[in-house]
């Protein structure tokens, strides 16, 4: 897989359970920043993983 799209994953990934989260607790707009922040960091994680 590119490096592109397992950050596209990651981000996509963090924006769902995100927005999950702020619709369950009633502050979306916390929960989407805080999603995307966490989905860039996993998907810059899983983009570094190979190379070595």
């Amino acid at each position: 897989m590119k490096k592109q799209n397992k950050l596209a994953i990651g981000i996509a990934l963090g924006m769902g359970i995100g927005t999950a989260v702020g619709v369950a607790t009633g502050i979306l707009g916390l929960w989407i920043g805080v999603g995307l922040a966490t989905g860039i960091g996993v998907g810059n994680s899983l983009s570094q993983k190979g190379h070595k």
